[in-house]
């Protein structure tokens, strides 16, 4: 994994629809996103031209259209997301974080199952 951007919460949005939409027009993102967020034309614009700048999305040009496409991918910025929150909020201590999940979230015999079997096999894999 190379260096992923710092992607704000107004840029995840623009990400989302990107990841899942590519190659995507400003047009269409300005579309989906300006009821839903409440943004301008312009404020979404202002964003896309921030990714580019950060290197998240790249462009080609199709005509008068520029097409926007991810450069990197979700699971990479779900990755050094997690990673960030789980250094700035947890000091970086995976336990912490989990023992506090774990004593507030009421969890289904099937979740705590699920959990158990993903504790094994980490566990299976340090061996």
């Amino acid at each position: 994994m190379g260096d992923i951007p710092r992607i704000s919460e107004a840029e995840w949005e623009i990400m989302k629809l990107v990841w899942k939409s590519s190659p995507i027009t400003s047009d269409e993102i300005i579309a989906s996103l300006s009821d839903k967020m409440n943004w301008s034309g312009q404020t979404i614009k202002t964003f896309i031209n921030r990714l580019l700048k950060k290197g998240a999305i790249g462009f080609e040009k199709s005509g008068r259209n520029y097409l926007y496409n991810p450069i990197v991918s979700e699971k990479e910025c779900i990755k050094a997301e997690n990673k960030s929150f789980l250094e700035r909020v947890y000091d970086g201590t995976v336990s912490m974080l989990f023992s506090n999940f774990l004593e507030d979230e009421p969890l289904t015999d099937k979740e705590i199952e699920k959990l158990q079997k993903l504790l094994e096999e980490k566990k299976a894999e340090r061996i």
